[in-house]
């Protein structure tokens, strides 16, 4: 009987032993699930992140490729708007190069037109349209008077003055004084110091004659003014 219930004691124990060894190889198992999947979340969090990373690090690369890029393009912009500023400069320095070349050879022909005919040397100048009533040396000297920075109000009383003094005609001489030319300069020599032609060249006259009124009386009408005080200018 003894043995019997030592037997069953042994075969009880024996199951048990089993049954607890199964149930940790259970929890064992399900352990080491647990440990699996959780490795495996790490594994893909890190690789979430390298690529994230790697992400970041393309995007700063395209970001810093873009700026280089743009200022690759405004340097060339800033340059070639230097060259065509220059470009534009040194054309319009050899425009006016050739425009007074020009207009120098056209004076130096009609000089030597007047110098071989005897008469006067003709006016190369614009005349505008607010001078257009007036001809010959008069509409020359309402050009220049414009020019010379004079209102065309003006205009009359120098109109008034150089009739007096010599009737506009560049080769009006006063034996008496010397006087010479248009604005009746004394002596005539000193019209040289606007130009060599003074005794043929009424433009030549007339631009030392406002000079002349200028730096004396301020206006023509100022010395017209004087003129018809004293009877002289």
């Amino acid at each position: 009987m003894n043995r019997l219930w030592s037997r069953l004691g042994v075969r009880t124990a024996s199951v048990g032993l089993l049954v607890v060894g199964l149930s940790g190889g259970v929890y064992l198992g399900k352990d080491r699930d647990v440990q699996q999947q959780s490795d495996a979340s790490q594994l893909v969090m890190q690789a979430n992140a390298e690529e994230v990373s790697l992400l970041k690090e393309r995007q700063a690369d395209h970001a810093a490729a873009r700026a280089y890029r743009r200022s690759a393009e405004d340097a060339a912009a800033a340059k070639a708007a230097v060259e065509a500023k220059a470009a534009a400069s040194k054309a319009h320095t050899l425009e006016k190069k050739a425009i007074a070349a020009a207009a120098a050879e056209k004076q130096a022909a009609a000089e030597k037109k007047a110098a071989e005919s005897g008469g006067a040397v003709p006016y190369t100048g614009d005349i505008p349209s607010s001078c257009s009533e007036f001809s010959g040396s008069r509409g020359v000297g309402c050009a220049l008077m414009l020019d010379a920075g004079f209102k065309i109000d003006q205009f009359p009383c120098l109109d008034k003055l150089w009739k007096r003094e010599s009737g506009w005609n560049y080769k009006a001489t006063n034996t008496g004084s010397g006087a010479y030319g248009i604005p009746q300069a004394l002596p005539g020599s000193k019209m040289a110091s606007i130009a060599s032609d003074w005794k043929t060249n009424p433009a030549t006259q007339i631009k030392w004659g406002l000079g002349y009124i200028e730096g004396r009386y301020d206006t023509p009408c100022g010395a017209w003014n004087h003129s018809e005080s004293v009877g002289w200018y």
